[in-house]
């Protein structure tokens, strides 16, 4: 059996106490963290898979295009 390969976009964000928190986008509920980028990057892999196989839909990827930040005054 071949194996598919995919390829999904990750956000990498810190936390008020240094943790590496990794979303995927793509993926609802997809998200893991680590104390260093290295090891949130192995964990989001294995979160990854086990979000694909316990929701047996065919996910389709979005095209990442950028990032922005945008300055809001309240």
């Amino acid at each position: 059996m071949q194996k598919k390969v995919m390829n999904f976009t990750v956000l990498i964000e810190q936390d008020e106490d240094g943790i590496y928190v990794a979303k995927v986008p793509d993926i609802a509920g997809c998200y893991t963290q680590g104390k260093t980028i290295p090891q949130a990057m192995d964990r989001i892999k294995e979160a990854i898979q086990v979000c694909l196989e316990a929701d047996k839909e065919e996910h389709h990827q979005m095209k990442f295009i950028g990032l922005q930040q945008v300055e809001v005054n309240l």
